[in-house]
């Protein structure tokens, strides 16, 4: 039962990393933009690993911080907007 738990959950979180994650902010045009976003990324797979390394048990706060990580990056993708409708 905890193995379907895990995978169900691993399958849910990579469905929604690609998602939120997969649209990039073009670093030519917002280098600084870019490169948080880049951080962000890095930030969603640490979380990833430390969800796999306790086995998924880490209370929901992982998960959590995950979701604000797809927060983030959904506000850096619309700073970008803004700054090329100027």
């Amino acid at each position: 039962m905890k193995t379907r738990i895990a995978a169900v959950v691993l399958g849910s979180t990579l469905f929604l990393a690609g998602v939120a994650l997969g649209q990039r902010v073009n670093p030519k045009r917002h280098p600084n933009l870019s490169a948080a976003q880049e951080l962000c990324e890095q930030a969603f797979e640490k979380l990833t690993a430390a969800q796999r390394a306790n086995e998924y048990d880490l209370k929901g706060h992982a998960a959590k911080a995950k979701e604000l990580l797809e927060q983030v990056n959904q506000q850096i993708k619309e700073a970008a907007a803004a700054s090329n409708a100027r």
